[in-house]
């Protein structure tokens, strides 16, 4: 699920560095609409898209297998801690839109955030990795946000690190909203 919300979330970027070189934020900004709404909007498409996609993976799951044994304020916490991972990833990928000047260079740019993903416990446990991967997979965002969602889904609350979770999610969050905002200040100036 981390990896297509980070997949999701590399069409942010490629989108806000369209919409940049495009010149429809010029139209935007003889409004009187502050850019970061106009950066909202494309963080809202990219959460609705993962959230179209985060169904088709868990149906695709559950039918290959996957049972969870989730209680209902188990599913609704599991989709919260994802939704709030979108969003943190999602401006952190309308921050790389504005970054760069070309949509392919956003699209790369977006690559460094799956190696997260692929470097963490979502596919093996930390504890059966090589010595020096151990340490970055167990304190990187991927991992927390893996296991909390894991532990929610499964009813393993044992260690759950959804403190960590949330943190990491926030602290990205508040970190790419400035940055973003920031860019965009300097883009449109």
């Amino acid at each position: 699920m981390l990896l297509c919300a980070v997949t999701g979330a590399a069409t942010t970027a490629v989108t806000v560095c369209q919409d940049m070189a495009g010149g429809i934020i010029d139209r935007f900004r003889s409004l009187d609409v502050p850019g970061t709404a106009m950066l909202a909007g494309h963080v809202t498409a990219s959460l609705l898209r993962n959230v179209v996609s985060t169904a088709l993976v868990g149906a695709v799951a559950f039918g290959i297998g996957f049972r969870p044994h989730a209680s209902v304020a188990g599913f609704a916490a599991a989709l919260g801690v994802l939704l709030l991972f979108v969003a943190a990833v999602s401006w952190l990928a309308a921050a790389f839109g504005l970054l760069v000047s070309a949509p392919e260079a956003a699209n790369s740019a977006m690559f460094f955030l799956m190696f997260f993903s692929y470097a963490s416990s979502a596919f093996v446990p930390v504890r059966t990795m090589p010595g020096w991967l151990r340490g970055f997979a167990r304190h990187q965002p991927a991992t927390p946000v893996t296991e909390t969602i894991r532990g929610l889904l499964l009813r393993q609350s044992s260690g759950l690190p959804l403190g960590t979770a949330l943190a990491w999610c926030a602290g990205i969050l508040v970190v790419s909203v400035a940055v973003s905002a920031l860019l965009f200040r300097r883009r449109t100036a």
